[in-house]
This record gives C-alpha cells, structure tokens and sequence, in this order.
C-alpha cells in the first residue's frame, strides 16, 4: 500500500466526531492529511478536533447541520478559505429509521432524506469545483440498502437508492476531470447511529435492531475505507454479509428479498 498518498490532503469529513466518521479522521490523518470534521453535535465536535489536535494534526472543526443547504456552503467556504481548497470529501453524515411503512409519518421519510441525500447533495455541490480542479475524491457512505431492499426502513433505504443514483452519475459527468467518487457500502457497524434511529412517529425509537451476522468496528469499517481510497475503488463493499448481500441481491433479487424478509422479519413486530 503506497505510504503518505494523502499527506498535505485536505480531507473533510461530514459526521466527523463519532463512529465511522471521527475513525476516518483519524485514519486519514495517520497518513498526514489535514483533516475538516464537520458535525452539528458541537460537544462531540469539540472533543473530537481536540484529541486530533493534542496528537498533532492539522484540523479545523465546524459545526454543521447537513441537512441546511446554508450551513453546509459556510462550512464548505470556511474550508476553502482556511485551507485554499478540498482534496478529499467523505459524506458520511447520516440518520436512520425503524419501522413499517404503513405506521410512519411522512415526516420521518424527510428528515431522512434532508439529512442522508440533501446534506450530501448540498457539501458536494458547494464543494465540486475544487474537487474537479484538484482531481479530488468523493467518498459516499452509502449502504447496501441503497442497491437492494431493506424490510422496516424504507426511508432509509430510499435516502440511500437517491444517493446512489445521484453519485454513481455525477461519476459518470466528471470522469475525464481526473476527479472520482466512491460508493461505500459498510453494512452493519456497530456505532451509535441506530441508537438514534427514528421510529414511524418521529421520535427515536425504542425497538431493539435486528442484524445479520456480525458489526464491523468503526476502526476496522474506517480502514477498509482507506485502502480503498487509495485504490480509488468505485464501489465497496464491506463484511461478508454485506458482499453476499450485494451478489445474491444482483443476480437472485426475489431470493434475496424472501431470505431478508424472514431475517428480520422482528422489525415490524
């Protein structure tokens, strides 16, 4: 793996101070990018920029609430004017929910989409020149549910297909710019995400998650990430489950959803 092919990389991560997102700063940072973390959790935000700092890393933290278009173009300028442009940008910020269809508010499905389609729509597009110019990376954390269907979170599931459609053809337009996006389909890691999950009224939800098979670390997610960063993949997937998944949904699609179905069929009960 080639050393340092991030270092002096402006790197900025949107969700950065928990999980998947704050293991990517790090990681990123180990290889000597600068690193951005945005994130609307100011606490976290400020915890997490420190730690980076107090280990010597570049970073700037900014608090940003993905799903307003205004706040992600003042961060993405704060960007551009502290570091003079954008190498690298992950949209990992996101939200889920649980529960079925019939008994979720309409409300729930645009919050979901607000924060996992808008947010990313919004930093990427105040973010895309410089990208292009710099022959950057777009990182999208995306999931598997966004490339087959997933029982009991069908807006989550619609939040991640929109992504899909939007990132897999913004490739296609800025293919010869030198610029690239990568789709990342991570699975089922354990962070704290699902314990915000929003249930059919809102609110966050007390029913248990169902899974399948074994979570990945934030850790162990964050540098399969970056190997694959570095590869420039077009699209990765993660965890055994998740790549039988991804193949038996392609080529088996009635299979695949009878075979989920009855996995976790526990979230409509």
């Amino acid at each position: 793996m080639k050393r340092d092919a991030f270092k002096n990389k402006i790197v900025v991560v949107t969700g950065a101070s928990s999980g998947i997102g704050f293991a990517l700063c790090k990681r990123f940072a180990d290889d000597g990018a600068k690193i951005c973390l945005l994130d609307m959790d100011e606490k976290t935000l400020k915890g997490a920029e420190r730690e980076l700092a107090d280990s010597g890393v570049d970073c700037l933290g900014i608090m940003c609430d993905v799903s307003k278009r205004s706040q992600c173009e003042d961060s993405i300028r704060k960007v551009m004017d502290h570091y003079g442009g954008i190498d690298v940008l992950i949209n990992n910020a996101g939200i889920t929910q649980r529960g079925a269809f019939v008994d979720t508010r309409i409300s729930v499905f645009e919050k979901v989409m607000a924060v996992n389609f808008f947010g990313s729509l919004y930093c990427t597009k105040a973010a895309i020149q410089s990208l292009i110019q710099r022959e950057g990376l777009i990182i999208v954390n995306e999931s598997v549910a966004g490339l087959a269907p997933l029982l009991g979170r069908t807006g989550y599931s619609a939040s991640k297909h929109a992504l899909n459609g939007l990132f897999t053809s913004l490739r296609t337009e800025i293919r010869r710019s030198g610029a690239h996006v990568m789709i990342v389909c991570p699975g089922f890691v354990k962070t704290n995400l699902q314990t915000r999950a929003l249930g059919g009224n809102g609110q966050v939800t007390k029913h248990p998650q169902s899974t399948v098979g074994g979570q990945d670390t934030p850790e162990e997610a964050a540098e399969a990430i970056f190997r694959g960063a570095i590869r420039r993949k077009h699209l990765l997937v993660l965890t055994p489950i998740g790549k039988m998944s991804y193949w038996i949904s392609r080529i088996f699609p009635i299979l695949y959803e009878r075979m989920m179905a009855r996995q976790l069929r526990s979230e409509l009960d």
